[in-house]
């Protein structure tokens, strides 16, 4: 069977993160029928989400539980998209759509490829933590009505289960527990 999904543009993706996308539900204000929200994720880029409507256009991301967030990446095409392509994007995330607190607002020229959104809030040291992030398209190339998305990926941070076990001060002190701690 031939393989039929395009991918030309790899995204780069840090070793210390790992895609937490799956573990969300996805939903949009709105989407052209035969475009909708599943083709965010299907890891294709000639495939891609379409609004219908008025701006802005919101990519709603909700997790069953708080997930600690490390960037957003977003794959877009200015040179298939025009004035479909995002010209102007916040990320806001909180613990449900009512209490949502604006991270981060991106500006792109005629992007093309992956633009990654890191979600760090500068006074803390923490990674986000956060049940419900929202991507907001505020503005398009052209002065464009409704949005082409061709991909989004969520990215939290990896981490080592020795490291969390640790963390917790679990107390293995036996010889037998003692010699599973470290990985060879």
């Amino acid at each position: 069977m031939a393989e039929s999904a395009s991918n030309k543009t790899q995204l780069s993706v840090d070793k210390s993160c790992r895609d937490i996308g799956k573990l969300a539900v996805w939903s949009v204000t709105s989407a052209k029928p035969g475009n909708g929200v599943e083709l965010l994720c299907d890891d294709r880029d000639d495939t891609y989400w379409q609004s219908d409507g008025s701006q802005p256009h919101l990519i709603n991301i909700q997790f069953q539980k708080k997930v600690r967030l490390q960037s957003l990446a977003v794959y877009l095409d200015y040179k298939l998209d025009e004035s479909y392509t995002p010209n102007k994007v916040s990320v806001s995330a909180g613990t449900s759509y009512d209490d949502l607190r604006p991270i981060k607002t991106v500006e792109m020229e005629e992007p093309t490829g992956w633009v990654n959104i890191p979600l760090q809030v500068p006074e803390v040291s923490e990674p986000l933590k956060a049940y419900f992030v929202q991507l907001a398209v505020i503005s398009n190339h052209q002065n464009g009505r409704d949005t082409h998305i061709r991909q989004v990926k969520v990215f939290g941070p990896r981490q080592d289960t020795v490291q969390r076990l640790m963390a917790h001060d679990v107390g293995f002190v036996s010889p037998e527990f003692l010699m599973f701690t470290v990985v060879r």
